[in-house]
């Protein structure tokens, strides 16, 4: 007759918690990141030496408004749709090349803003920005 301590059942553990495990590593790589930026903040490097030219800013802004009303405006100016392409045919034969800036009410027509999109481009102007606020 033998002797038997314990339960029937004795099977080890099949299985290791890897959790604990999982969670050294995480704080150690955390810590080696740390420490490997602080050590080497900077990575030499030899830059080429370049000379760079200010590119300058256009010497005129030319602002064109429309309202509602299909109304032109040049700077605060009112003008006609005949007087602006004149006066763009100006500004495109002194050689520069200003910024027209196109300001165009919410409410204005398409057609008299493409209009005027057509007037810069045929005067040879390439610089137009849309403003809005």
């Amino acid at each position: 007759m033998a002797f038997q301590l314990g339960d029937d059942d004795v099977q080890g553990m099949n299985e290791m918690n890897l959790i604990p495990l999982i969670d050294v590593m995480l704080v150690l790589m955390i810590i080696f990141l740390l420490t490997a930026t602080v050590l080497n903040p900077t990575v030499p490097l030899d830059l080429p030496k370049t000379s760079a030219i200010i590119n300058e800013q256009p010497p005129e802004v030319i602002q064109i408004s429309i309202d509602k009303e299909a109304g032109i405006f040049w700077d605060s100016d009112p003008i006609s749709m005949e007087e602006l392409e004149g006066r763009l045919q100006q500004q495109s034969a002194t050689g520069k090349d200003p910024l027209v800036q196109l300001r165009a009410d919410k409410d204005s027509k398409y057609d008299t803003v493409a209009q005027v999109l057509a007037a810069a481009s045929q005067a040879g102007l390439s610089k137009i920005a849309f403003v809005n606020e």
